[in-house]
């Protein structure tokens, strides 16, 4: 009988524990714990300039799934991971790019920090042609 409270009490533990929901860019929730895994950059460009460098970034990185242009978030799959990112203007001449990504395990950081990197060298790129 203490055997089986115990397994129980330890099995619904568990569930507890592993159960979580997480917000992402586009305003949807994606299982997993909360946890830094958003970087977000301000430009002083135009909305139309950094949704076409997102686009060309993640295009280039993996497969694009979704592209919303009514409120410019997106949605891609790079190396497994699920990355979203969302352009925003902040008034007048600023520009704000949050970029997410979550693995199978979690957040992972690093894999939105490249993101948003790409995203800003292909801004310059674009801006030397």
């Amino acid at each position: 009988m203490r055997i089986k409270t115990l397994f129980s009490l330890a099995i619904s533990t568990g569930l507890i524990l592993s159960s979580g929901c997480v917000g992402t860019e586009n305003g949807r929730s994606t299982p997993g714990f909360p946890t830094k895994d958003t970087i977000t950059n301000q430009y002083e460009k135009p909305v139309p300039q950094l949704v076409e460098a997102t686009r060309t970034v993640l295009k280039r990185n993996g497969e694009l799934l979704f592209d919303n242009i009514v409120n410019n978030t997106f949605q891609a799959k790079v190396n497994q991971h699920n990355v979203w990112v969302k352009v925003a203007d902040m008034g007048g001449k600023i520009t704000s790019v949050s970029v997410q990504a979550r693995g199978p395990v979690g957040a992972d950081i690093d894999l939105a920090s490249q993101i948003a990197t790409q995203i800003a060298l292909e801004l310059t790129a674009e801006q030397h042609q």
